[in-house]
């Protein structure tokens, strides 16, 4: 079947091993032929650019959701369900509070509904799935985005429409490749007639514009098709290809699921991609987790600070494996071996497996995917975050989901298990003013108030607990049993060491807040336990919101404090616990708080003191993040 199909396919692209170039019947539109100055004219763009309370008590979170909700679309329209969330009356939002939800600093488009990462002569590029004409998903093209520093975006004019009958149902999910020769593939799947999903290839119409403007389909497109055995709606999101220099090929790795609901990674090797091969074996497999969507596969240092190019390999790497879960909507991963002989991924832990292990993140985060950076030798995540609120709130706004802050990525070489992500350094150029506190004794019960000036919703937090010795003996004694965040009663629950943490996007008497927070427990087996949750369920006053808890175990190591690191942007709470080890991000969409002044400490435990080392707020200023046209860039070359 593979080679009947190679054979079917008109070869839009040719090269050697690792040079394709368009071929001589592919048609060229050269967009600029003086990139030296739309590379000066985007960059000046860019640069023009005290009180004591017990918190009160909430029921567990319930999801609120109208009893005739409209019928969800599904995958076969490219997306998991949004249902019309609301319960009884919809809530009466102002424009002014609409208007606040917009973040400051994080990437999002100027409007409407918002796919691979690179850097490429000085600039770094996002694609992503965006609808140019609604709030709300639909007509999913490829936005282009650029940036010199990662903070700073331009919008530039879209990428990919969806305008051929191989993508005439959207324009979805795939990857950039940079080969070592400097040219640039794109392999993205396209919706095609009657949903079938195939896999589509483009190419920089100028690859000597930097800001790489134009692109151009391949005349071979689709150049991949469901193999069989599998189904034609659950084929998706080739990978970045990574280099086999022993037989002079490359590999992507395709997202699917069989019969039986196994989550798989199919792998394809090619020389000029555009004609495939089907290896034998998949890359992986995970028996029970459903369809895997947006794959990722790179390469993580054993033993070094630095992340790795995607085709690295050798005794000090080892491979991380993500797959984004379509039936929870979840981004799991797994670290473990690539043996490049046989094309197989084998994980450290089977008990921690891709989809029943390890996730990025435990909030809003999703569709996750990695580059390398090859300025600052760093490998980069970036997550789509998806609003909780109802479409029908998303259109009053006029727009919808933003990008999660990039993150750096690395082994944590301590654990040897796990992960470390932590906002890109480029997010310190943002902050402006300072507030420092010191060895604040948090009493059990208690709240205590930290002034930062003005308002507190552009915010970079950092805070260090001490926890002191007699309350770990204490809850030694308590025979306390093991935790769980999201079945327990957040933030307002009380046991012998916790929840104690932060309150933010939080009113002068706490009636909206989010918390974010550790609490230590004793299992069974007479272990400690240590649990980072967020807590949700008082973030808004507002109806139809979804409002959960999340949060998993964090390992937290001998000799070391409890620590934690919190991006406040608006709608949007990141919080990176134990130096990145486990993620949690939260929209939260307040009413009374919107402007508040404060941020909290709290203390919830029922007998012992927590003690604040350390802790360091910065005001952030925002982000230029401003629309291009190819009008305004032609204009500017006249």
């Amino acid at each position: 079947m593979e080679g009947d199909m190679s054979v079917a396919i008109n070869a839009g692209i040719h090269s050697d091993v690792s040079s394709p170039s368009i071929s001589n019947h592919t048609t060229v539109f050269v967009f600029f032929s003086k990139t030296n100055i739309v590379f000066i004219m985007a960059t000046l763009l860019v640069l023009t650019l005290g009180s004591v309370s017990v918190l009160g008590y909430h029921p567990l979170p319930e999801m609120m959701i109208d009893a005739n909700p409209r019928a969800p679309r599904g995958v076969r329209e490219g997306v998991s369900s949004k249902e019309l969330l609301t319960s009884g009356d919809p809530f009466g939002w102002s424009n002014n509070q609409l208007q606040w939800q917009r973040t400051a600093y994080h990437f999002q488009p100027v409007k409407n509904w918002m796919n691979g990462p690179l850097y490429y002569k000085g600039w770094y590029h996002l694609f992503y799935q965006y609808n140019p004409e609604s709030a709300v998903w639909g007509n999913i093209t490829w936005g282009h985005s650029a940036s010199q520093d990662l903070v700073n975006w331009i919008h530039l004019p879209i990428a990919l429409y969806p305008d051929r009958w191989y993508d005439q149902n959207g324009a979805w999910t795939g990857s950039v490749t940079v080969l070592p020769t400097g040219q640039i593939v794109i392999l993205y799947t396209g919706s095609a007639y009657n949903n079938v999903q195939v896999q589509n290839l483009a190419v920089p119409a100028d690859p000597e514009d930097p800001l790489l403007i134009r692109w151009v389909k391949s005349d071979s497109n689709p150049i991949l098709f469901p193999p069989e055995g599998i189904e034609d709606e659950d084929f998706r999101d080739p990978t970045t290809a990574w280099y086999d220099s022993s037989d002079s090929t490359w590999l992507i790795a395709i997202g699917s699921k069989n019969v039986n609901k196994t989550g798989l990674a199919l792998l394809y090797k090619t020389k000029d991609f555009v004609n495939y091969q089907l290896l034998p074996e998949v890359l992986h497999e995970v028996q029970g987790t459903g369809m895997w969507e947006c794959v990722d596969f790179f390469p993580v240092s054993n033993d070094g600070e630095s992340g790795l190019a995607t085709s690295e390999n050798g005794p000090h790497v080892r491979h991380v494996l993500k797959a984004s879960l379509d039936d929870d909507r979840y981004d799991y991963y797994a670290i473990g071996t690539y043996d490049v002989g046989r094309g197989i991924w084998t994980p450290d832990d089977p008990e921690v497996d891709v989809g029943i292990g390890a996730k990025y993140d435990y909030g809003k985060f999703y569709a996750a995917k990695t580059f390398f950076d090859p300025k600052k030798n760093r490998r980069i995540l970036w997550g789509w975050t998806g609003e909780t609120d109802s479409e029908n709130v998303d259109v009053l706004k006029g727009w919808a989901s933003i990008m999660a802050f990039p993150r750096t990525l690395l082994m944590d070489r301590k654990t040897g298990t796990n992960l470390l992500q932590w906002p890109v350094e480029e997010v310190e150029k943002l902050r402006t003013d300072n507030y420092n506190f010191s060895d604040i004794n948090i009493s059990a019960g208690s709240v205590v108030p930290l002034y930062v000036g003005g308002t507190a919703d552009q915010l970079d937090i950092t805070v260090e607990f001490e926890i002191p010795k007699k309350a770990f003996a204490a809850l030694a004694d308590s025979n306390t049993l093991k935790y769980n965040c999201s079945t327990s009663s957040g933030a307002t629950g009380r046991g012998v060491l916790g929840p104690f943490g932060l309150l933010v996007l939080a009113d002068q008497k706490q009636t909206e807040q989010t918390a974010v927070y550790f609490y230590i427990a004793k299992s069974n087996e007479g272990k400690f336990h240590t649990f980072f949750c967020q807590d949700e369920i008082l973030s808004s006053q507002a109806n139809g919101i979804i409002k959960q808890l999340p949060g998993i175990n964090v390992p937290v190591l001998d000799g070391e404090n409890i620590s934690v690191r919190i991006l406040v942007d608006h709608s949007i709470v990141e919080s990176f616990a134990q130096g990145g080890r486990t993620c949690i991000t939260s929209r939260v969409y307040p009413t009374q708080a919107m402007h508040a002044e404060h941020i909290f400490l709290f203390n919830n435990a029922t007998d012992e003191n927590v003690i604040a080392k350390s802790v360091n707020v910065w005001k952030l200023k925002s982000a230029h993040n401003e629309a291009i046209t190819e009008k305004a860039m032609l204009g500017s070359m006249k």
